[in-house]
């Protein structure tokens, strides 16, 4: 149903002011664009869109391809997260952890809380069980994707980094013999990369504002707060532009510290919650595990179940998108495989971590029951599930958002700019011009609808997708090699004379 079908085109002032009339135009903008790039087929009774099928047979093909690495070297990506196995004066400018924080604080987001909600409702429960095994996959895409980011980086002469995959699509192509084809690679995949960081940012600002409106309640703060959403934007916008100002440095710094904070305090908001309901748990797991094959009332059955998990997870946790390899790229390693190991630490995070407590905390409480998957306000659901255990729940959950949305927000302004730059020139002009677009999302974002604003994230991240894994499949043969030498080395013990502490 068109967002802008019911709204007459009359005077601003008729239609509610500045929300309505942002909502109105970019509405019917991102229905149109999501209808192209969601293309579906009819699969098992399901619409299956070829985009997701195309992000999951990725992640199928590289954990076979790497022979479960994302399993076997899961300990030693921790072991270098923690500072072990890095020579101090390596090329980069952030750490392992810093890397990784930056990246997890652009994966970890209201993804997480409002997308499982989205699942769970338009899914059912069992729409859980397929986010966990997208993010399983998912661990070795990033795997394959982070360690060519590092591969192909671009190392300025004041120590700066640009890499991601315009420079791997470009240079690697090339390298094997496809320089025409990496170049239009590269390019259209920093294109999206510029809008689609616009997309996720008005995501994050429209989630973050709709829960600080439910806080605020039906009083007079809650009506102005409501009646005004871009207000809040417009508030948020100043603070982001504040930390972003800095480059990847404070945008490093700031995340390195709020991503274990706000994932503590997220995760404990769950545990508390799924103790206090404690019994229900077993029935929840196995309502989320037998809703994966045989779930009821559920548009496409077991498989519309798979595909609305699947969706919702690689959006959450991006592998195969590309976006990651830009924050990777960034790190102090003379070894690109060590980053592709640390990488693969972000979809267990977010997926299967995160993901899940979520997911257990809508079940367990029951509230999706009575949501409507066609009027669903995903924050919101998962408000209801903190607020049926105490009252002032929801407050926290509130902190929560505001940090994750932040958060995100921050690596993807870095993430946008890197596109815009390698399309425009890495010049000051140019990131200025690219950080003025991206702040004015914010408070398209935070006064817009939220189909409208899914729509449009969702349809543009995912583009990316298309020119990125064409370009991991064609370096399959590059990347198989770096892993399986590196890890034969590191068996050896070749790389303990150089370990060192990151703090």
């Amino acid at each position: 149903m068109t967002i802008a079908a019911n709204v007459a085109t009359t005077s601003v002032l008729a239609q509610g002011g500045v929300d309505e009339t942002l909502n109105r135009y970019f509405g019917s903008f991102a229905e149109r664009v999501a209808d192209i790039i969601f293309y579906s087929v009819p699969l098992f009774g399901a619409d299956v869109p070829l985009i997701v099928t195309w992000l999951v047979i990725c992640g199928v093909f590289f954990t076979l391809w790497l022979k479960f690495l994302n399993v076997r070297g899961m300990m030693h990506a921790i072991a270098l997260v923690r500072g072990k196995y890095t020579s101090p004066d390596a090329p980069g400018e952030v750490t392992h952890f810093q890397a990784l924080a930056t990246a997890v604080a652009s994966t970890v987001g209201l993804g997480n809380i409002a997308g499982v909600a989205v699942a769970i409702t338009i899914g059912g429960p069992g729409a859980a069980f397929w986010m966990v095994l997208a993010g399983f996959v998912g661990m070795s895409t990033k795997m394959a994707e982070c360690m060519l980011g590092v591969k192909y980086r671009k190392v300025h002469d004041d120590g700066s980094v640009s890499g991601g995959p315009m420079y791997y699509l470009r240079h690697g192509l090339a390298q094997i013999g496809f320089r025409r084809l990496g170049l239009v690679l590269a390019s259209a995949w920093a294109l999206c990369m510029m809008l689609a960081a616009l997309g996720t940012n008005a995501f994050q600002a429209n989630q973050a504002t709709a829960q600080l409106v439910s806080v605020a309640g039906d009083g007079a703060l809650g009506n102005a707060l409501g009646g005004n959403r871009w207000i809040i934007g417009l508030t948020m916008a100043v603070v982001v532009a504040a930390v972003i100002i800095g480059g990847i440095k404070s945008i490093a710094r700031v995340t390195s510290v709020l991503v274990p904070v706000m994932a503590v305090i997220y995760f404990l908001g769950c545990l508390v919650v799924i103790v206090v309901n404690l019994s229900a748990l077993p029935a929840a797991v196995g309502e989320i595990v037998a809703g994966a094959f045989s779930p009821e009332g559920v548009a496409g059955g077991a498989i519309g179940a798979l595909i609305v998990g699947f969706q919702r997870a690689t959006f959450s946790n991006s592998a195969g998108v590309g976006d990651a390899p830009i924050a990777h790229s960034q790190v102090k390693t003379n070894r690109p495989a060590t980053e592709g190991f640390v990488a693969s630490l972000e979809p267990f995070i977010d997926t299967i971590v995160i993901c899940s407590m979520t997911a257990l905390t809508i079940v367990v409480t029951g509230v999706f029951r009575d949501a409507d998957a066609l009027d669903v306000d995903g924050v919101t659901l998962t408000s209801r599930s903190f607020e049926s255990v105490v009252s002032w729940f929801p407050y926290v959950l509130a902190l929560a958002v505001l940090l994750f949305a932040f958060s995100t927000i921050l690596s993807n302004s870095f993430y946008g700019m890197k596109g815009f730059g390698y399309l425009f020139g890495d010049s000051r002009t140019a990131e200025m011009v690219y950080k003025g677009i991206f702040l004015v999302f914010t408070v398209i974002g935070a006064a817009s609808a939220l189909e409208a604003v899914i729509l449009f994230a969702d349809s543009i991240f995912f583009l990316m997708a298309v020119s990125n894994v064409i370009g991991l499949y064609f370096l399959a043969r590059v990347i198989r090699p770096e892993f399986v030498q590196y890890w034969a080395k590191l068996k050896a013990g070749e790389f303990d004379r150089v370990s060192v502490n990151s703090s």
